[in-house]
């Protein structure tokens, strides 16, 4: 042949071979431009190592494809989903050794707080001894004048102090001490005739057994009932009487609100239909605390609104209603009728009412409240005494003549302007309050 045909056939030959050199070449400048991106793919194409020659074959399409965002969007996605599941377990179970730390860390505390509760046991005994005696060292306090110097405890406790034998002539001391301090005739008469009597045996030869006859005898007079009023019905009927200024709306109040604190819903009566200041004073108390005021007008029958009260107490499921009465006159017959005529009128609205009828008594007034519970007592069936402004006077025997001679147990004890004032009456703890327990006398 021709040695030019041969050397043009082998530059053609030449030329197809380069030609598909560069072809080859240039085909996969697209497979580098495209691992850059899934560089951080690296992860799953080394996990695909065998078909390498399919995804450049899939690759030109996807390169053809990567121009339009939509594609590289679905598989970004799919390939940062292994890369951020990875990442988020880690974040979960650092979130949960979080918790197991807090979890961890209460019940060390709940342990600290159930090992303390085992020992209180003997503490909250103690506890119980404290409150008692913030209770009594309250009612001292309230009951300052009466165990001051000029006071009746305090003239007592002046006639014994200092002295190593009790001498028989005391006797006429004492008994004008009880005298002035309201203590009665009556009771006066008792208790000097026990001290005569002890002191004819040598029974009392020194200061501490007279205090402790004392003490023996007061709480025996005024252990005759006492304590609040008795819940024995719903609602239960409470009638509070006495004469003008002792303190009734004020009492109604206070016990209103000791009464709610305990759980009570209280409905509240104003039957003092004669005086207009009484009826606004009972409605400042029920906003207050949040009680159910029943009123009427000016002048209308008390027995009527009393009886309307009773049944809105019974329409609303009702505790206790406490009836305001107007001041009554003792001495004054057909006064003290119209409260007989008030009290058949509760009956009529609710059987057995009312279910305790209180008399409420100024402690300043002396002698004259023994009166007044005298003439109620008459009047109306008494359940109780509440006797007000106990802080206010140095002449507190007359709750010992009131006990004796009427024998009407004391309810309720007013010691001051404020609510919780009002206390319960325990005669354990009154008589301790004013004369101290044991062999320490009231200082």
């Amino acid at each position: 042949m021709d040695p030019v045909i041969i050397v043009v056939g082998i530059a053609v030959v030449v030329a197809l071979i380069i030609g598909a050199i560069v072809a080859f070449r240039k085909k996969p400048a697209p497979q580098i431009e495209v691992p850059p991106e899934p560089q951080r793919l690296a992860p799953p194409k080394a996990k695909e190592p065998p078909p390498p020659v399919k995804v450049p074959a899939a690759e030109p399409g996807a390169a053809k494809a990567a121009p339009p965002p939509a594609p590289p969007t679905t598989k970004k996605p799919e390939l940062e989903k292994p890369k951020a599941e990875p990442p988020k377990p880690p974040t979960t179970k650092v979130a949960e050794a979080a918790p197991e730390a807090k979890v961890e860390a209460p019940p060390t505390k709940v342990a600290d707080v159930e090992r303390p509760k085992a020992a209180p046991t003997p503490v909250v005994a103690r506890d119980s001894a404290p409150a008692k005696r913030k209770d009594i060292e309250g009612l001292r306090k309230g009951l300052t004048k009466v165990r001051e110097k000029e006071g009746f405890f305090g003239r007592l406790k002046a006639l014994f102090s200092g002295k190593r034998e009790i001498d028989p002539g005391i006797v006429e001391q004492i008994e004008e001490v009880l005298l002035t301090s309201d203590v009665g005739v009556a009771t006066t008469q008792k208790l000097l005739a026990e001290i005569k009597d002890r002191l004819a045996k040598n029974e009392l030869t020194d200061e501490a057994r007279v205090w402790d006859l004392l003490r023996e005898r007061a709480t025996e007079l005024l252990a005759i009932g006492g304590g609040g009023i008795a819940l024995t019905t719903k609602p239960t009927v409470v009638m509070v009487v006495g004469v003008n200024g002792v303190g009734k709306t004020t009492t109604i109040g206070k016990l209103a609100t000791k009464l709610k604190g305990e759980g009570k819903k209280v409905v509240l009566a104003a039957g003092d239909t004669f005086r207009a200041a009484a009826v606004q004073q009972l409605n400042v108390w029920g906003k207050r605390i949040g009680c159910e005021v029943v009123s009427g007008k000016d002048g209308a029958n008390p027995g009527a609104v009393i009886f309307d009260a009773i049944q809105r107490a019974k329409d609303v499921g009702a505790d206790v209603v406490l009836a305001d009465t107007a001041g009554r006159l003792h001495t004054k017959a057909n006064l003290m009728e119209e409260l007989k005529k008030a009290s058949r009128t509760m009956a009529k609205a609710f059987d057995g009412a009312p279910h305790e009828t209180l008399l409420v008594l100024d402690a300043t007034n002396g002698q004259n409240a023994m009166q007044q519970a005298a003439m109620f007592k008459e009047a109306l069936p008494l359940s109780g005494i509440v006797l007000t402004k106990l802080d206010g006077t140095a002449k507190g025997g007359v709750i010992l003549g009131i006990c004796a001679e009427q024998q009407l147990p004391v309810r309720y004890v007013g010691i001051g302007e404020r609510a919780e004032d009002l206390r319960e009456f325990n005669a354990e703890e009154f008589v301790e309050a004013m004369l101290g327990s044991g062999g320490q006398e009231a200082s």
